[in-house]
């Protein structure tokens, strides 16, 4: 299948319209070349292999959308720009969860920190901010914060108004036939608060035409998890290593359900010896394609000691991109 034509990926695309494009397999560099992605079973009886061809279910965390989302941005897949950390591959199979078969020309966008703790498009708030989970509560940890990593008090309540312009590490692609969106990224850092996770959002039933994508809805939004092997060995190597903040680990964190892969926990792949060669990520998202899942309502496990942080103006019948 031939590779379609990049899009301009510096190009700003406004809300409800971001150019058509073609989806096709992601070209990872340093990760093997080969975007990992999952297949499903229908119930019609039809077989297809991968990690989840046994698996039709719904994803059930659903989540807040949290105060970093940013409508309207880069339409691309590979998000990394100039952060750097450990390369990621992130593969994702969307399914309708009551066929159980694949969503086609569904867009996805997808957003998180850098290898430090900050979002894009928010620096000034530092390392530590938000990101949809509970506000940080009692005494700021002591130590340095990271090296060039700037400082600040993280904002708690509802969405922030972006702060600046950057726009690493957030995109939006559409699936294929198959239901399959590639992002090339890097593995997240963490921040006080929240154990390491990535944002996302499926947007169903617009049209994608030759001036872009019209109409349609959010009919998912959520968070993807990464296990406690994985985020310690990722510790061991810069610049993780440099980032002295607080760590919520998997267990403690009020978002994640702690129901493993139906509640966003990723299946990973990597040399365990040298994970600072590359991470492939992997996940099946099986989403209800008739609701409407803005992210507007609370986390499924609200923390009595926290409150969870708000959400961005509700989505409706809106398109939106690249995401905070």
């Amino acid at each position: 299948m031939t590779e379609p034509q990049k899009p301009p990926s510096e190009q700003q695309w406004t809300r409800r319209r971001i150019v058509a494009v073609g989806a096709g397999g992601l070209a990872a560099a340093g990760l093997g070349g080969t975007a990992y992605a999952t297949s499903t079973v229908g119930r019609g009886g039809a077989t297809a292999s991968g990690p989840d061809a046994d698996v039709c279910y719904r994803l059930t965390s659903e989540t807040v959308e949290g105060p970093y989302y940013i409508d309207a941005d880069k339409l691309r897949r590979d998000i990394t720009e100039d952060r750097e950390g450990i390369p990621l591959l992130l593969a994702l199979t969307v399914i309708d969860s009551d066929t159980c078969r694949p969503l086609r020309n569904a867009a996805v966008d997808i957003w998180h920190c850098d290898a430090t703790g900050v979002y894009s498009g928010y620096e000034q708030q530092g390392s530590g901010g938000g990101g949809g989970g509970p506000a940080p509560t009692g005494e700021p940890p002591t130590g340095r914060p990271p090296t060039g990593a700037p400082t600040g008090a993280p904002p708690g309540g509802g969405h922030q108004e972006p702060t600046d312009d950057t726009r690493y590490l957030r995109g939006t692609w559409r699936t294929d036939r198959h239901g399959r969106v590639s992002f090339r990224t890097v593995f997240p850092g963490w921040y006080r608060g929240r154990c390491v996770h990535i944002h996302a959002k499926v947007h169903v039933d617009g049209e994608w035409t030759d001036v872009g994508y019209e109409g349609g809805r959010t009919c998912h939004t959520g968070q993807f998890f990464f296990d406690e092997k994985s985020v310690l060995a990722s510790a061991a190597v810069e610049p993780y290593a440099s980032n002295t903040a607080e760590r919520t680990t998997l267990a403690e964190d009020t978002i994640y359900d702690q129901s493993g892969v139906r509640g966003g926990l990723l299946r990973l792949r990597y040399d365990r010896r040298r994970i600072g060669r590359g991470v492939h990520a992997a996940i099946t998202v099986g989403v209800d394609p008739e609701a409407t899942e803005d992210g507007q309502d609370g986390p499924s496990r609200p923390s009595a000691s926290a409150s969870p942080s708000g959400s961005g103006p509700a989505s409706g019948t809106s398109r939106t991109s690249g995401a905070s």
